[in-house]
């Protein structure tokens, strides 16, 4: 009889702890959620206003956060994938890939990525980039925190000679 209850009561314990367990995960799930913008004791920064430049090309923000028109040069357009000229549509920053969800929207200065909607063709054209900076010598890149500001927004591109970016600066 002592073994049993003893049995019956690793069990309760082991349920309890599993509940216990479920609870703080699914706690910590909306509190992800919640957390938007990620640092929720500073404001989030003003959206991008104004044209951006740089040797690629040129970005127009509207000022409200998700309009965008983009100039395409010739350089800029081999490597994104769309011909020369100019683009209109919408913008994100994303958090870059985070288990499970993926890329998810979120404040500027804490992109990871930078993502354009632009309509090519009568089709919506979508393109992710890294919001980030190669290193001087193109070997390797940073994003993440404070890459992207008010008043630049580098893009990270890596092909066969190493990293490079473009840093659309604004005017």
């Amino acid at each position: 009889m002592k073994k049993v209850f003893i049995i019956v009561l690793a069990l309760i314990a082991l349920l309890a702890v599993g509940f216990a367990g479920y609870a703080y995960y699914v706690n910590s799930q909306r509190v992800i959620l919640d957390n938007y913008p990620y640092e929720p004791d500073t404001p989030a920064p003003a959206p991008h206003d104004g044209t951006f430049v740089c040797d690629y090309g040129k970005m127009v923000f509207n000022g409200d956060g998700e309009s965008i028109t983009i100039t395409v040069n010739d350089n800029f357009s081999e490597l994104i994938g769309l011909p020369a000229g100019e683009y209109t549509g919408t913008y994100v920053f994303l958090t870059g890939q985070l288990p499970p969800h993926g890329s998810m929207p979120i404040r500027y200065d804490v992109a990871h990525e930078f993502e354009i909607d632009v309509e090519y063709n009568g089709e919506t054209y979508t393109k992710v980039f890294d919001a980030g900076i190669a290193a001087e010598d193109g070997k390797t890149g940073s994003v993440g925190v404070n890459i992207v500001t008010p008043d630049r927004v580098p893009l990270l591109f890596k092909d066969d000679r190493g990293f490079f970016d473009a840093i659309f600066v604004k005017q």
